[in-house]
This record gives C-alpha cells, structure tokens and sequence, in this order.
C-alpha cells in the first residue's frame, strides 16, 4: 500500500439524512461557506474502484463518506410500470433477480461479467455510474434500457434520463450535495416483452476480469418484419458511455436487409469516437463496434 494514511478522512453515514447533510455542509448549504473540492466529502460505496486507486497511491487525499450501511439506498422494488433498484443494489444482487433476467437480460449480463465474485459482491450499480468511467460494464445496459436516475440532496429530489446524466469524461449532472438514490428502469407492456431482443457483449483482452476494448448494448422489438423502439449503446469508444440515435434511427421501422444494415454501420462509425490506448486502437474498436451491430442485427433473423 503505497498511500499514506493521514492524509485522508473518512466517516461512515448510517442514515440518508445525515450523508445529505455532510455533502451539503461541503456545498456551502446550512449557512455555511462553500469548501474547496479537497474539503467536500466525496461519497464512498463498496469502493471497488477507490481502493484501487487508495493501494496504489494514486487515490487524491481528502474527506470520504461511506454510505454503504444507508439502507434507504438499498433494495429492488417491481412496480407495473417500472423497476426500482436502490443505488447500492449489488451486480450479485442484479444478477440473482429473476424479473431483471427475464425484462432486462443485457443489465444482467453486464453484472455478470463485471469483475470476479468479490467484486460483484460489493460493486454497486450507483457506483458504477457516479465513477463515470466510458468502460463501465452496465452504463450501455442502462441506455439501452431508457433507465433514469432520481439524485437527491436536502434541497430536494429530481430525476434525470440517464442518456443526458454524463456530459464530459469523468463529468456528470451530479451536483456535490446530491446522490444518486436510486434507478429506474421502465417496463414495456407484456406484448411487447414477447417480442424484444436484447443483445449484450464485452470484447476484451480475456473473457473475464478485463476492462473492454468495446461493449456493447441492444434491443429491438419485433414487429413483423420491421425492427420498433432500436435502442444501441457502447462502453469504450467515446469520453462517456454513449447511446447511439443517429444509428438507432437508420434502423428505426426498417426491414434489416443487408443494405439497411451496412447503412447502420457506416452511420455508426462516424457516431461513436474511439481512441488509441493502452488496450486498444481506435480502428481496432470501430471496427469491432461495426461488427457488433451486425450480430445483433442478426438475431432479428434467428426470433
């Protein structure tokens, strides 16, 4: 462990109230002044990420909330319309329930390839999205899934579409005296569920415990011959995780005849943005991202 201890101050909030108050304290809310970003509390769950970045030294000193013993943030709640999962709900948790293995498989899929068991045992889905990471397993799930988050502060609730919540690398709509609480996921009527295809793959150096070069999300449903409500998302290939509405709507009421498909590749090329890194080159992950698209578009045949 290469950090050093002192620099660095933690507290464990039990209640929602009382993490509110410590972030909003930070913020300059309750009469208080506004503290510089290295004084705020910056919230800290099963900290799979942080700890990380803590053993190898590269973690910025600086005040961490512990919220993992919140149990408001906790539990998935199945409604009509939509399905609730608390912000600490766990990838073992998502998983392991059956309505989101059978309604949302590619979000089940991602929490089944994010890391080895330990992770998936405190890995947490808000997690995940408030670590803003463009190579996160389960933010094209989300997109693809129309998901929306709820952040709440002492100020009040509101709910944000997850396709608008990352706006630059590493940047979100998550104000400093917010947290997100929980996420939303609407249900399609039992019709169309019928007919839905979900499409989930992770390209990476191994088959698990790797960071991906590209992921990538999808769903259609079938209405005839024609694809309905194409949703296409990526993971690795822009600053943010990226939905894709250019190509989605290429394909958008379209029979996916081989001209339709080679258009929707070409569009999505120019959509997505990919980089050379350590992992991967820039064309390497186009290329693959086209090919995706191609196998997903290809399951309208085997349905």
């Amino acid at each position: 462990m290469r950090a050093y201890l002192p620099e660095y101050e933690a507290v464990s909030a039990r209640t929602l109230v009382e993490a509110l108050t410590l972030l909003a304290q930070g913020a300059g809310g309750l009469d208080g002044p506004a503290q510089p970003p290295g004084r705020r509390w910056q919230p800290i769950a099963g900290g799979t990420d942080l700890m990380v970045l803590f053993s190898a030294g590269k973690l910025p000193a600086g005040r961490y909330l512990d919220i993992w013993g919140i149990e408001e943030l906790r539990g998935i709640t199945v409604a009509p319309s939509h399905i609730d999962l608390g912000a600490l709900s766990t990838f073992t948790q998502v998983r392991q329930h059956p309505l989101l293995a059978c309604e949302f498989s590619s979000l089940t899929q991602a929490a089944i390839e994010s890391g080895a068991i330990a992770i998936q045992n405190r890995g947490t889905l808000g997690g995940n999205i408030a670590n803003a990471s463009p190579a996160a397993d389960s933010p094209p799930a989300l997109l693809c899934y129309d998901a929306e988050l709820e952040l709440v502060s002492l100020r009040g609730a509101r709910w944000v579409p997850y396709a608008e919540f990352h706006t630059g690398y590493k940047q979100m709509q998550r104000a400093s005296d917010e947290l997100i609480v929980r996420i939303r996921l609407p249900r399609l009527s039992a019709v169309e569920r019928e007919r839905q295809v979900h499409y989930y793959r992770k390209v990476g150096t191994r088959k698990a415990q790797a960071i991906s070069k590209v992921c990538f999300a999808g769903s259609f449903v079938r209405d005839g011959e024609r694809l309905s409500r194409v949703r296409i998302a990526l993971g690795s290939v822009a600053p943010i995780p990226l939905r894709c509405p250019r190509t989605e709507a290429v394909l958008e009421g379209a029979v996916p005849t081989s001209a339709v498909i080679a258009a929707a590749q070409e569009v999505l090329g120019s959509e997505i943005a990919p980089i050379d890194d350590i992992r991967s080159t820039q064309d390497y992950r186009r290329t693959v991202a086209q090919n995706l698209l191609f196998d997903f578009l290809a399951q309208a045949a085997l349905h």
